[in-house]
């Protein structure tokens, strides 16, 4: 299978587990070595995701615009109603902006490669339920041994600051790999 850009790349694990924080300091590392990310967060959480609801755009959307597009020195918002987008047509979307990655937090039943993060024994569930997983990031230590031996993958505990460097890193490698092929 040929890498093409962007590389795909989903952070998964239940609510509460850390998912936007490795997100976030995944993102400063890229950043850094200056990867373009672009984001997509399902929000799992039961109903929909939160508005500034006094804004204009969203004043727009309430009176029966399906979307509503928000510009001012370079930075570009959206909301949008009444629209449901597979995560495959998302993707298409944030495409647009040519990110070298797309790091998706959640959508934990997509085949994407994908980072796990488990926080006790009643997460453990999740190594049968998702596929395609990369490397595991553990809250409790006594659990790395048994799910590297299970997974044959690379597992972190949570508090490893080297853990992010070395996922960084290979989504890093993965990046340069697909331009030096381009």
């Amino acid at each position: 299978m040929a890498l093409v850009k962007p590389i795909i790349y989903q952070i998964v694990g239940y609510q509460n587990s850390g998912k936007t924080t490795i997100i976030l300091k995944i993102i400063e590392i890229l950043k850094k070595e200056g990867i373009k990310s672009a984001t997509i967060k399902h929000h799992g959480h039961g109903g929909r995701p939160e508005v500034l609801s006094e804004k204009d755009s969203a004043k727009h959307i309430k009176a029966g615009a399906v979307a509503s597009i928000v510009e001012g020195e370079g930075r570009l918002c959206l909301q949008a109603d009444g629209t449901v987008l597979p995560l495959e047509e998302q993707i298409r979307f944030v495409e647009y902006f040519q990110p070298d990655i797309i790091l998706i937090e959640g959508h934990k039943m997509k085949s994407y490669p994908k980072l796990l993060i488990l926080r006790d024994e009643n997460d453990l569930s999740l190594i049968s339920d998702v596929c395609n997983i990369k490397t595991v990031i553990v809250w409790r230590k006594d659990l790395i041994n048994s799910i590297s031996d299970t997974l044959g993958v690379p597992v972190f505990h949570i508090m490893d600051e080297m853990a992010l460097m070395k996922i960084s890193k290979d989504l890093i490698k993965l990046v340069h790999n697909i331009d030096e092929k381009n």
